[in-house]
């Protein structure tokens, strides 16, 4: 078998960057905001009320505002609203979020007695979305398969996964990896174009499912790459 010849990819510096997560108040929004402040960077978390975000704040070494606020002041904005709201409250920040990368971690799922399934999205998933409504930002779809569980865990020291990344904009994309790489363990992963969003969201059902038969914490990895 041949000998592979390519080099790994080199990433961006991103350490100084700050990095705002919409509706941050909830598990997954804290548990990122939490690793990316012990990674040393400036960490916002947003809420509808900035009393709110200030509690969820606390204790995960970031600082909480009113979504308004987190979408002007950071250098990169997280989306991980509910998917009910995603689109109404994307709307009401375009302008804020008018040319800055913005990561889309949302899943559209719904529950039911058999467990966790895919719900179809008009424009084909939740970043694409995104990007219908943010027509002046960099959309980029990641974090979907990290567990909020392990995130939140001081016991886990490092977060065993890859991120898949997907966008349009190579610079964007670039950057996100890097980001997702500043978590401990973890690695991000460029996974094709915006428009392969939709199964990735998707993919979120089938680890829940294996999280509650298998009583785990299931991420991704990527191999020979």
């Amino acid at each position: 078998m041949a000998e592979r010849t390519d080099s790994p990819q080199v990433l961006p510096d991103v350490s100084a960057l700050s990095i705002g997560i919409l509706g941050g108040t909830g598990d997954q929004g804290r548990g990122l905001a939490r690793r990316f402040a012990l990674a040393g960077h400036t960490v916002l978390i947003g809420s509808r009320s900035a009393q709110r975000a200030q509690e969820a704040a606390e204790g995960v070494g970031a600082r909480g505002a009113e979504n308004a606020v987190v979408a002007a002041e950071a250098d990169i904005v997280i989306v991980a609203v509910p998917w009910e709201g995603h689109r109404q409250l994307l709307e009401s920040l375009r302008e804020p979020l008018d040319g800055k990368i913005v990561v889309d971690c949302v899943n559209p799922l719904g529950f039911d007695k058999q467990g966790a399934h895919a719900l179809p999205v008009e424009e084909g998933s939740a970043a694409q979305q995104a990007a219908a409504v943010l027509t002046g930002s960099r959309v980029v779809a990641a974090f979907h398969h990290v567990s909020a569980v392990l995130l939140l865990d001081p016991s886990v020291e490092e977060v065993d996964l890859d991120v898949l990344v997907l966008g349009d904009d190579r610079e964007a994309t670039d950057i996100v990896q890097a980001l997702a790489s500043r978590i401990t363990g973890a690695r991000g992963v460029y996974a094709g174009r915006l428009r392969n969003a939709g199964q990735v969201e998707a993919m979120t059902a089938n680890l829940i499912s294996i999280n509650r038969r298998y009583k785990v914490h299931a991420g991704l990895r990527v191999t020979d790459v």
